[in-house]
């Protein structure tokens, strides 16, 4: 262990020595008066987080580090406040957003045409912390005409230093513009009095505090600035750096940065100024997706004052810091948690159980985020800008920026991302609804999705998968399947096999589940051959590794039938059915929703093999079952009607079959919702059954919706959208009767 060095400091005369044992900010204000008239020093001694700006040399000169050559969007927004310069004064317009979103860039350029184009007087503060906004204030009340008297008696504490401020701002001989900047607690500013209107100027301050009462007074305006949009984003990039590639490649660069000005800006002049490197945008897009925030922090200059704040890295950790000196350590640990999902919009449904305590590990934390600190951490985030509050599909929901998500990531611990990787599953768990049968259901399956994939990404990055994480995440996709979304499922049940076999290996039961998860969707796709190629090795390792009698080798077995069924290998798949309508019996017995959702496939399968003489009878004695024992208006008993309106139709009793097919119909849409492309396959039978009947123009028109929707919602190519076209142009060619 290192001894300290001693204190030995000498000083004489009016010398002054300063030691310390750690890292210290010393700042004189030095006033010259008259003999005898005032103390000659005032001194302040502060102990900082880090380095911090001395007294400005001049208010007129804008405290900045890299100006934006052109402001890029920010257009409504500037005509507002250029009117607020160019009017009489008496205003004080506020901007307030996240870090790094340009709240300086937006200040510096009205500041810089207030004086160029408007002859205003430009006065410049920063109002980070007490010193410097104390120290800016007295430079500018002496700017604008205060006597070195006046200042002594105000730094001696012997005057109100805001009321000689704002007593020479007011009886300004020229019209000003004043800003304060990186005004981040607002209190500050309150407890000295140091915020007020003017007759004589305008007062710009930038915030990162998004509630402040004192945004809100008379004569205070606020505005809120968010990221840009994705093509003004992308010319920040071609602006910084023309030469590194192309309007499409920076335009993904620009998304892969959520579009936020700090993070542009850094990018930009990171292509911009290599000199043993010559990265493209694309290469730049690529290393992104390795090293995320610590790649952007590059383009930030090697030394000058404040850089600290231009640091993708840092920028946040600011107002964090202010949280934790100020009670609320927590706001930090609930961030944490949130970079574990997504950037997506994040419902506070899916936080509720913390709050209530419902929740396992919150305790563990550090620090810890117990049941009554979740809504106060989750209101400061709100209030430092650090997250948002939006209505995304009926729901509430706090939505943090991806840049800031992956800096606040890269910052935790190895230990603490294990216990943060298990309660964002666990939350994520706690929020899955049962099934996605009801219009509200649906919603939260599409807002949850994005988080699982995001947990997933984190944790493989970290290698902290687990099988819980697995299934979670083929649980969420098979949602999404049932959604309709079928391709937002299959790239969810893929990202999940994917991982799992990475991390778990092949034959773990996680992994079977996974890679069983990704047939349905390949069949609703109409990738028949896929899907069979995929599945049979699943049932294999399935029957191998957990048993012919395991749930979820049925499963995988039921899967490959239907695609087999498809394929035309009808003997194969009636084998397998039959093995999955005993086992399901077993194991469920007659009444379990397995297996009467079995019976209804082995109905199709029957009548596929012409087996079809007492299908009518047995798809009518499903029907009863399913009503006695799962109700009139589940998804199963409305498929057990269709498969019974289908065999009337065989049956050449297309009158019933249609008002049968039209209750079905009814219930699909219930069950599913409006747009749901399984919804299609009962109306094109419904065609089939007013074309039966004679009922040509009526079956025409079905079969035109069918194909014309078909085709927007799968595709051309898809074989179902073949088949609807093939029969409405065979409905379209026979006259009317």
């Amino acid at each position: 262990m290192s001894v300290p060095a001693p204190m030995e400091g000498r000083a004489s005369g009016s010398a002054r020595v300063y030691q310390t044992g750690g890292d210290q900010y010393i700042e004189e204000h030095v006033h010259h008066y008259a003999p005898g008239s005032a103390p000659l020093l005032e001194r302040h001694v502060v102990v900082p987080a880090e380095p911090r700006r001395a007294a400005p040399d001049s208010v007129r000169m804008p405290l900045v580090g890299r100006a934006p050559g052109v402001l890029r969007d920010r257009t409504d927004l500037m005509e507002r406040l250029r009117a607020a310069v160019a009017g009489p004064g008496g205003d004080v317009q506020v901007l307030h957003g996240m870090g790094g979103c340009g709240k300086t860039a937006v200040a510096h350029a009205l500041f810089t045409e207030a004086v160029r184009d408007h002859g205003r007087v430009g006065l410049w503060v920063n109002a980070s912390e007490r010193v410097s906004l104390r120290a800016g204030m007295l430079a500018v009340a002496g700017d604008r005409g205060a006597t070195g008297g006046e200042l002594a008696a105000a730094a001696g504490g012997r005057r109100a230093a805001a009321d000689l401020v704002w007593h020479h701002l007011d009886h300004s001989a020229q019209p000003w513009l004043l800003v304060l900047d990186n005004a981040d607690d607002p209190g500050i500013l309150e407890e000295g009095a140091w915020l007020r209107p003017s007759p004589s100027g305008t007062v710009l301050v930038t915030t990162r505090h998004a509630t402040s009462p004192l945004w809100h007074g008379p004569g205070v305006s606020s505005h809120r600035l968010g990221v840009l949009p994705l093509e003004d984003a992308t010319l920040v990039l071609r602006d910084l750096a023309p030469q590194a590639g192309t309007q499409q490649s920076a335009r993904k660069v620009a998304r892969r940065l959520g579009c936020l000005p700090l993070a542009l800006t850094l990018a930009g002049a990171h292509l911009a100024h290599q000199l043993l490197e010559s990265w493209t945008m694309d290469e730049y897009d690529r290393r992104l997706g390795e090293e995320s925030t610590a790649l952007v922090d590059r383009g930030a200059p090697a030394t000058g004052a404040g850089q600290s704040r231009r640091l993708v890295g840092h920028t946040w950790q600011l107002s964090l810091d202010t949280l934790a000196e100020g009670g609320l350590p927590e706001a930090t640990t609930l961030l944490r948690l949130l970079s574990f999902w997504a950037a997506d919009p994040v419902p506070l449904s899916l936080l509720m159980p913390a709050a209530q305590g419902e929740v396992d590990g919150l305790g563990h934390l550090d620090p810890p985020l117990t049941a009554d600190r979740v809504e106060p951490a989750l209101r400061a985030l709100l209030d430092h800008s650090l997250a948002d509050l939006v209505e995304t599909d009926g729901h509430r929901c706090v939505k943090a920026h991806g840049v800031l998500l992956d800096s606040v990531a890269a910052g935790v611990s190895d230990a603490q991302r294990e216990l943060l990787a298990g309660v964002a599953g666990r939350l994520l768990r706690a929020a899955l609804p049962p099934d996605a049968a009801s219009p509200r259901a649906r919603s939260q399956v599409r807002l949850l999705a994005p988080h699982v994939t995001g947990l997933l990404h984190r944790s493989h990055r970290h290698g902290l998968v687990t099988a819980e994480s697995v299934r979670i995440a083929a649980r969420v996709a098979r949602l999404v399947y049932e959604a309709g979304d079928w391709t937002a499922a299959l790239a969810l049940a893929s990202t999940a096999a994917r991982t799992a076999a990475e991390h778990l290996g092949d034959e773990d039961p996680a992994t079977i589940e996974a890679r069983s998860g990704q047939g349905p969707v390949l069949f609703r796709l109409g990738r028949y051959a896929e899907a069979a190629d995929l599945l049979r090795p699943v049932h294999r390792d399935a029957l191998r590794t957990l048993g012919p009698h395991d749930a979820r080798t049925l499963d995988a077995a039921y899967e490959l039938q239907r695609v087999l069924h498809r394929l035309g290998d009808l003997g194969q798949a009636r084998t397998l059915l039959e093995t999955v309508l005993e086992g399901r019996r077993d194991a469920f017995g007659d009444d379990h929703v397995a297996t009467l959702k079995t019976r209804c496939e082995m109905l199709e399968l029957r009548s596929a093999q012409n087996d079809s003489d007492h299908c009518v009878t047995a798809a009518g004695e499903l029907v009863e079952d399913c009503e006695r024992h799962l109700g009139p208006d589940h998804l199963v008993t409305v498929w057990a009607r269709d498969a019974l309106a289908r065999g009337l139709l065989r049956s050449g009793r297309g009158a019933e079959a249609e008002d049968l097919f039209r209750r079905v119909l009814a219930g699909q849409r219930a069950g599913y919702g409006e747009d749901h492309p399984l919804v299609l396959g009962v109306l094109i039978q419904l065609s089939r059954a007013q074309y039966a009947q004679g009922k040509r123009p009526e079956a025409a028109e079905s079969a035109r919706e069918v194909a014309e929707q078909r085709a927007a919602i799968l595709g051309e190519d898809h074989p179902e959208t073949v088949a609807a076209r093939a029969w409405y142009a065979e409905v379209r060619a026979e006259p009317p009767e």
